[in-house]
């Protein structure tokens, strides 16, 4: 199979597109013929080697945890799907070597759902890492109807999701992002109000009685700023800040789940979320989607497509 490969961590200038042998599938997984898959910031900072303390990596790394494709094959034991299935997952396996950014990959059936109707392979591949950061992180502080929901980074990859799955749950949401970006914000259903220094007397002013809880996609003085604003610290969850925890909220860290992707792909095919793809690249180019990701300023993601034969 053709698939960018990694021989050692580095960067976007390390990246080669080449051949390398088809995955193998053991029992509880299936082989997926990948028609995009995902860039995510996670991608580039791993293969700099950043996850190294926690991760066991082995070379050459194929990187990459979204994707979207077609079952070609199924191993062992699998009743959940069959050959010609269509699919979408975050692919995130224990040992990490095989993965999204290759003609075919293997995945357990624990990281997959069934591609929402409704969104295009490129969208599709957009949504499992991003969107169930978000989803998880809404659930975590237990977000409903009636909730006033600050939402940092409400343009980004995940922030984009977070606004709008508060959103259909009913909560009244107000993003922060650049003022470039304040439209966008709107269209997800948020208030939008511009970041940085004053931030806190910005959200005071649109909701005087404070925020009932605070999700953190951007980092930065994100979780201190939220906590002037909230009644209950428990109610702040953070994607990027591990002080949170120590501070009353919660650290997230995204994990695999059939049903939380489920319910993301029910939310799609409801229109209850956009997905919103930036550009979308050839494989081949994924060192300029890393560039792309790394510079900061993407809105919505990044999406490598896999030409089909």
């Amino acid at each position: 199979m053709k698939a960018i490969a990694l021989d050692g961590y580095g960067g976007p200038d390390d990246l080669r597109y080449t051949e390398l042998p088809d995955p193998k599938v053991a029992p509880g997984e299936v082989l997926i013929r990948v028609r995009a898959a995902g860039v995510n910031p996670v991608d580039w900072k791993h293969a700099e080697g950043h996850l190294d303390p926690i991760m066991n990596t082995h070379f050459p790394l194929v990187p990459g945890w979204d994707v979207a494709g077609v079952v070609e094959r199924v191993g062992f034991d699998v009743e959940e799907y069959a050959p010609g299935d269509e699919v979408f997952g975050y692919i995130r396996k224990d040992s990490v070597q095989h993965g999204a950014y290759a003609e075919l990959v293997s995945a357990h059936v624990r990281m997959l759902a069934r591609k929402p109707a409704a969104l295009t392979w490129e969208q599709a591949a957009a949504v499992p890492l991003a969107g169930l950061t978000a989803y998880q992180a809404v659930k975590r502080i237990g977000v409903r109807a009636g909730d006033t929901v600050l939402v940092h980074a409400a343009a980004g990859g995940v922030g984009s999701f977070g606004v709008q799955i508060a959103v259909s749950l009913g909560a009244r949401v107000i993003g922060t992002a650049s003022p470039g970006n304040h439209d966008f914000v709107r269209e997800l259903g948020a208030e939008p109000v511009t970041y940085g220094p004053g931030l806190a007397d910005r959200v005071t002013r649109l909701a005087p009685d404070g925020i009932d809880a605070a999700l953190d996609f951007a980092g930065a003085d994100a979780v201190d700023t939220s906590l002037q604003l909230l009644r209950r610290p428990e109610r702040l969850a953070s994607i990027v800040d591990s002080a949170a925890a120590d501070k009353g909220g919660h650290y997230v860290w995204v994990r695999p789940d059939t049903a939380d992707l489920t319910a993301l792909a029910e939310l799609a095919d409801r229109g209850k979320l956009a997905v919103h793809v930036e550009r979308a690249l050839p494989l081949a180019e994924a060192a300029e989607a890393w560039r792309l990701s790394a510079a900061g300023h993407t809105r919505g993601k990044l999406i490598l497509t896999v030409e089909q034969d």
